[in-house]
Protein backbone atom coordinates (compact mmCIF):
# COMPACT_ATOMS: atom_id res chain seq x y z
CA UNK A 1 0.00 0.00 0.00
CA UNK A 2 1.46 3.35 -1.05
CA UNK A 3 0.22 5.75 1.59
CA UNK A 4 3.15 8.17 1.68
CA UNK A 5 1.40 10.54 -0.75
CA UNK A 6 -1.70 10.79 1.44
CA UNK A 7 -2.26 14.13 3.15
CA UNK A 8 -1.70 13.92 6.90
CA UNK A 9 -4.74 14.78 9.00
CA UNK A 10 -4.59 17.47 11.64
CA UNK A 11 -7.57 15.89 13.42
CA UNK A 12 -5.47 13.44 15.41
CA UNK A 13 -5.19 13.37 19.19
CA UNK A 14 -2.16 11.38 20.30
CA UNK A 15 -2.75 10.12 23.82
CA UNK A 16 -0.13 7.39 23.72
CA UNK A 17 2.14 7.29 26.71
CA UNK A 18 -0.36 8.88 29.08
CA UNK A 19 -0.45 5.86 31.34
CA UNK A 20 -3.29 3.65 32.46
CA UNK A 21 -3.11 0.23 34.07
CA UNK A 22 -2.86 -2.91 31.95
CA UNK A 23 -3.63 -6.32 33.39
CA UNK A 24 -0.70 -8.54 32.35
CA UNK A 25 -1.66 -11.62 30.38
CA UNK A 26 -5.35 -10.71 30.24
CA UNK A 27 -7.17 -12.66 27.54
CA UNK A 28 -10.23 -12.24 25.45
CA UNK A 29 -13.16 -9.94 24.89
CA UNK A 30 -14.55 -6.95 26.69
CA UNK A 31 -14.10 -6.90 30.43
CA UNK A 32 -17.32 -7.27 32.41
CA UNK A 33 -16.80 -3.79 33.87
CA UNK A 34 -16.66 -2.30 30.38
CA UNK A 35 -19.77 -4.19 29.29
CA UNK A 36 -21.70 -2.97 32.31
CA UNK A 37 -20.45 0.59 31.88
CA UNK A 38 -21.43 0.73 28.21
CA UNK A 39 -24.78 -0.82 29.05
CA UNK A 40 -25.49 1.80 31.71
CA UNK A 41 -24.41 4.65 29.43
CA UNK A 42 -26.55 3.31 26.60
CA UNK A 43 -29.55 2.89 28.91
CA UNK A 44 -29.19 6.39 30.36
CA UNK A 45 -28.79 8.06 26.97
CA UNK A 46 -31.22 5.85 25.06
CA UNK A 47 -28.46 4.59 22.77
CA UNK A 48 -27.80 0.97 21.92
CA UNK A 49 -24.38 0.10 23.47
CA UNK A 50 -23.43 -1.86 20.35
CA UNK A 51 -23.58 1.35 18.33
CA UNK A 52 -21.55 3.17 20.97
CA UNK A 53 -18.68 0.78 20.54
CA UNK A 54 -19.14 0.39 16.78
CA UNK A 55 -16.56 -2.16 15.70
CA UNK A 56 -15.51 -3.22 19.18
CA UNK A 57 -15.79 -6.95 18.51
CA UNK A 58 -13.24 -6.88 15.71
CA UNK A 59 -10.15 -7.55 17.82
CA UNK A 60 -11.56 -8.57 21.19
CA UNK A 61 -10.39 -12.18 21.12
CA UNK A 62 -6.77 -12.58 22.04
CA UNK A 63 -6.31 -9.02 23.28
CA UNK A 64 -5.28 -7.76 26.69
CA UNK A 65 -7.83 -6.37 29.12
CA UNK A 66 -7.24 -3.07 30.82
CA UNK A 67 -8.59 -1.12 33.75
CA UNK A 68 -8.42 2.36 35.24
CA UNK A 69 -8.45 5.21 32.75
CA UNK A 70 -5.54 7.64 33.11
CA UNK A 71 -6.05 11.14 34.41
CA UNK A 72 -6.47 13.70 31.61
CA UNK A 73 -3.27 15.38 30.47
CA UNK A 74 -2.26 17.79 27.77
CA UNK A 75 -3.28 16.45 24.37
CA UNK A 76 -0.86 16.24 21.49
CA UNK A 77 -2.76 17.17 18.35
CA UNK A 78 -1.83 17.09 14.69
CA UNK A 79 0.05 14.45 12.74
CA UNK A 80 2.43 12.38 14.95
CA UNK A 81 6.02 12.04 13.75
CA UNK A 82 6.59 8.31 14.30
CA UNK A 83 5.87 5.85 11.48
CA UNK A 84 2.76 4.34 13.06
CA UNK A 85 1.34 7.76 13.80
CA UNK A 86 2.19 8.96 10.30
CA UNK A 87 0.39 5.96 8.79
CA UNK A 88 -2.77 6.46 10.84
CA UNK A 89 -2.75 10.20 10.19
CA UNK A 90 -2.29 9.58 6.46
CA UNK A 91 -5.21 7.15 6.21
CA UNK A 92 -7.47 9.48 8.21
CA UNK A 93 -6.34 12.45 6.12
CA UNK A 94 -7.22 10.71 2.88
CA UNK A 95 -10.63 9.60 4.15
CA UNK A 96 -11.26 13.27 4.94
CA UNK A 97 -10.28 14.33 1.43
CA UNK A 98 -12.36 11.65 -0.30
CA UNK A 99 -15.48 12.06 1.83
CA UNK A 100 -15.34 15.84 1.54
CA UNK A 101 -15.54 15.57 -2.25
CA UNK A 102 -18.24 12.86 -2.11
CA UNK A 103 -20.38 14.97 0.24
CA UNK A 104 -19.89 18.08 -1.89
CA UNK A 105 -21.12 16.20 -4.96
CA UNK A 106 -24.27 15.35 -2.97
CA UNK A 107 -24.74 18.96 -1.85
CA UNK A 108 -23.59 18.27 1.72
CA UNK A 109 -20.72 19.39 3.92
CA UNK A 110 -18.52 16.77 5.52
CA UNK A 111 -17.31 17.39 9.06
CA UNK A 112 -14.26 15.16 9.75
CA UNK A 113 -14.08 12.82 12.69
CA UNK A 114 -11.35 13.08 15.30
CA UNK A 115 -8.92 10.18 15.55
CA UNK A 116 -7.72 9.38 19.06
CA UNK A 117 -4.58 7.23 19.25
CA UNK A 118 -3.90 5.67 22.64
CA UNK A 119 -2.22 2.74 24.31
CA UNK A 120 -3.88 0.60 26.94
CA UNK A 121 -6.78 2.73 28.09
CA UNK A 122 -8.24 6.21 27.71
CA UNK A 123 -11.51 8.05 28.28
CA UNK A 124 -14.29 8.72 25.77
CA UNK A 125 -17.81 10.11 25.89
CA UNK A 126 -18.98 6.52 25.36
CA UNK A 127 -17.08 5.25 28.39
CA UNK A 128 -13.59 3.92 28.98
CA UNK A 129 -11.76 2.94 25.79
CA UNK A 130 -9.64 -0.19 26.27
CA UNK A 131 -7.18 -1.96 24.03
CA UNK A 132 -9.23 -5.18 24.26
CA UNK A 133 -12.14 -3.42 22.55
CA UNK A 134 -10.32 -2.83 19.30
CA UNK A 135 -10.92 0.29 17.19
CA UNK A 136 -14.37 1.83 17.65
CA UNK A 137 -16.38 4.94 16.84
CA UNK A 138 -18.13 7.00 19.50
CA UNK A 139 -20.99 9.04 17.99
CA UNK A 140 -21.36 11.12 21.14
CA UNK A 141 -18.08 12.95 20.51
CA UNK A 142 -17.48 12.12 16.83
CA UNK A 143 -14.20 10.35 17.56
CA UNK A 144 -12.61 7.10 16.43
CA UNK A 145 -10.56 5.42 19.17
CA UNK A 146 -7.57 3.35 18.19
CA UNK A 147 -5.07 1.56 20.39
CA UNK A 148 -2.22 1.34 17.88
CA UNK A 149 -1.17 -2.07 19.18
CA UNK A 150 -3.94 -3.37 16.93
CA UNK A 151 -1.57 -2.94 13.97
CA UNK A 152 0.75 -5.51 15.51
CA UNK A 153 -2.21 -7.68 16.52
CA UNK A 154 -3.47 -7.63 12.94
CA UNK A 155 -0.20 -9.05 11.65
CA UNK A 156 -0.10 -11.65 14.42
CA UNK A 157 -3.67 -12.88 14.03
CA UNK A 158 -4.12 -12.99 10.27
CA UNK A 159 -1.52 -15.16 8.60
CA UNK A 160 -0.55 -14.04 5.16
CA UNK A 161 -1.07 -10.40 6.11
CA UNK A 162 2.34 -8.79 6.30
CA UNK A 163 4.20 -5.67 5.33
CA UNK A 164 2.40 -3.24 3.02
CA UNK A 165 -0.47 -5.65 2.43
CA UNK A 166 -1.10 -5.69 6.16
CA UNK A 167 -1.19 -1.91 6.10
CA UNK A 168 -4.05 -1.99 3.60
CA UNK A 169 -5.94 -4.38 5.88
CA UNK A 170 -5.40 -1.89 8.71
CA UNK A 171 -6.58 0.94 6.46
CA UNK A 172 -9.75 -1.07 5.78
CA UNK A 173 -10.47 -1.32 9.51
CA UNK A 174 -9.80 2.40 10.08
CA UNK A 175 -11.96 3.41 7.12
CA UNK A 176 -14.72 1.11 8.43
CA UNK A 177 -14.80 3.14 11.65
CA UNK A 178 -14.78 6.37 9.64
CA UNK A 179 -17.71 4.82 7.79
CA UNK A 180 -19.65 4.90 11.06
CA UNK A 181 -18.89 8.63 11.28
CA UNK A 182 -20.24 9.05 7.74
CA UNK A 183 -23.41 7.26 8.86
CA UNK A 184 -23.67 9.63 11.80
CA UNK A 185 -23.23 12.64 9.50
CA UNK A 186 -25.99 11.32 7.23
CA UNK A 187 -28.36 10.80 10.16
CA UNK A 188 -28.41 7.03 9.73
CA UNK A 189 -27.13 6.12 13.21
CA UNK A 190 -29.76 8.16 15.09
CA UNK A 191 -32.53 6.57 13.00
CA UNK A 192 -31.23 3.08 13.73
CA UNK A 193 -30.90 3.87 17.44
CA UNK A 194 -34.51 4.99 17.48
CA UNK A 195 -35.69 1.95 15.55
CA UNK A 196 -33.89 -0.44 17.93
CA UNK A 197 -35.96 0.70 20.88
CA UNK A 198 -38.88 -1.51 21.74
CA UNK A 199 -38.08 -4.34 19.34
CA UNK A 200 -36.80 -7.86 19.97
CA UNK A 201 -33.11 -8.60 20.41
CA UNK A 202 -33.07 -10.55 17.14
CA UNK A 203 -34.56 -7.59 15.24
CA UNK A 204 -32.15 -5.17 16.92
CA UNK A 205 -29.24 -7.43 15.97
CA UNK A 206 -30.42 -7.49 12.36
CA UNK A 207 -30.44 -3.68 12.23
CA UNK A 208 -26.95 -3.61 13.74
CA UNK A 209 -25.71 -6.01 11.05
CA UNK A 210 -27.05 -3.59 8.43
CA UNK A 211 -25.16 -0.73 10.10
CA UNK A 212 -21.89 -2.67 10.15
CA UNK A 213 -22.17 -3.92 6.58
CA UNK A 214 -22.88 -0.41 5.35
CA UNK A 215 -19.72 0.78 7.14
CA UNK A 216 -17.84 -1.98 5.29
CA UNK A 217 -19.32 -0.73 2.03
CA UNK A 218 -18.37 2.87 2.86
CA UNK A 219 -14.81 1.66 3.51
CA UNK A 220 -14.86 0.28 -0.02
CA UNK A 221 -16.20 3.59 -1.37
CA UNK A 222 -13.24 5.39 0.21
CA UNK A 223 -10.77 2.91 -1.29
CA UNK A 224 -12.36 3.29 -4.73
CA UNK A 225 -12.00 7.07 -4.77
CA UNK A 226 -8.52 7.00 -3.24
CA UNK A 227 -7.42 4.53 -5.91
CA UNK A 228 -8.88 6.71 -8.68
CA UNK A 229 -6.97 9.71 -7.35
CA UNK A 230 -3.67 8.27 -6.11
CA UNK A 231 -3.33 4.69 -7.41
CA UNK A 232 -2.24 3.56 -3.98
CA UNK A 233 -3.25 -0.11 -4.09
CA UNK A 234 -0.42 -2.59 -4.65
CA UNK A 235 -0.37 -6.34 -5.39
CA UNK A 236 -1.56 -8.32 -2.38
CA UNK A 237 -3.43 -5.42 -0.78
CA UNK A 238 -6.93 -6.46 -1.78
CA UNK A 239 -6.30 -10.07 -0.80
CA UNK A 240 -5.20 -8.94 2.67
CA UNK A 241 -8.30 -6.77 3.10
CA UNK A 242 -10.57 -9.60 1.94
CA UNK A 243 -8.86 -11.99 4.34
CA UNK A 244 -9.37 -9.56 7.21
CA UNK A 245 -13.02 -8.91 6.34
CA UNK A 246 -13.64 -12.65 6.15
CA UNK A 247 -11.81 -13.38 9.41
CA UNK A 248 -13.98 -10.98 11.40
CA UNK A 249 -17.31 -12.28 10.15
CA UNK A 250 -19.68 -13.23 12.96
CA UNK A 251 -20.04 -16.79 11.69
CA UNK A 252 -16.30 -17.42 11.70
CA UNK A 253 -15.78 -15.78 15.10
CA UNK A 254 -18.67 -17.73 16.65
CA UNK A 255 -17.47 -21.01 15.20
CA UNK A 256 -13.99 -20.40 16.60
CA UNK A 257 -15.28 -19.35 20.01
CA UNK A 258 -18.15 -21.77 20.61
CA UNK A 259 -18.03 -24.33 17.83
CA UNK A 260 -21.40 -23.33 16.39
CA UNK A 261 -23.04 -20.43 14.57
CA UNK A 262 -26.12 -18.55 15.82
CA UNK A 263 -27.24 -16.18 13.01
CA UNK A 264 -29.84 -14.42 15.18
CA UNK A 265 -27.02 -13.18 17.42
CA UNK A 266 -24.95 -11.71 14.57
CA UNK A 267 -24.09 -8.02 15.06
CA UNK A 268 -21.59 -7.46 12.23
CA UNK A 269 -22.57 -9.89 9.47
CA UNK A 270 -21.16 -13.12 8.09
CA UNK A 271 -17.75 -13.40 6.46
CA UNK A 272 -19.39 -13.61 3.03
CA UNK A 273 -21.49 -10.51 3.70
CA UNK A 274 -18.56 -8.45 4.95
CA UNK A 275 -16.42 -9.30 1.94
CA UNK A 276 -19.32 -8.74 -0.46
CA UNK A 277 -20.26 -5.32 0.87
CA UNK A 278 -16.67 -4.05 1.02
CA UNK A 279 -16.25 -5.23 -2.56
CA UNK A 280 -19.49 -3.51 -3.59
CA UNK A 281 -18.19 -0.16 -2.40
CA UNK A 282 -14.75 -0.78 -3.88
CA UNK A 283 -16.07 -1.63 -7.34
CA UNK A 284 -18.74 1.06 -7.67
CA UNK A 285 -17.62 3.92 -5.44
CA UNK A 286 -21.20 5.10 -4.92
CA UNK A 287 -22.86 5.67 -1.55
CA UNK A 288 -26.22 4.77 -3.08
CA UNK A 289 -24.93 1.24 -3.70
CA UNK A 290 -24.42 0.78 0.05
CA UNK A 291 -28.09 0.49 0.98
CA UNK A 292 -27.76 -2.51 3.26
CA UNK A 293 -31.13 -1.62 4.79
CA UNK A 294 -32.84 -3.09 1.73
CA UNK A 295 -33.49 -6.56 3.12
CA UNK A 296 -33.47 -8.02 -0.37
CA UNK A 297 -29.78 -7.23 -0.70
CA UNK A 298 -28.51 -8.79 2.51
Amino acid sequence: MRWQDFRRSGNVEDRRGQGGFRVPGGRGGLGIGTVLLLGLIGYALGIDPRILIGGAEIFTRGGSTTQQAPAPSAERTGAPTDETGQFVSAVVGDTEDRWRVIFQAAGRQYQPAKMVMFDGVTGSECGTAQSAMGPFYCPLDGRVFLDTSFLTELERRFRGCNGKACQFAAAYVISHEIGHHVQNQLGILPKVQQAQRGISQEEANRLQVMVELQADCFAGVWAYHAQQKLKFIEPGDLEAAMQTASAIGDDKLQRQAQGRVVPDSFTHGSSEQRVRWFTTGLKGGEMAQCNTFDAQQL
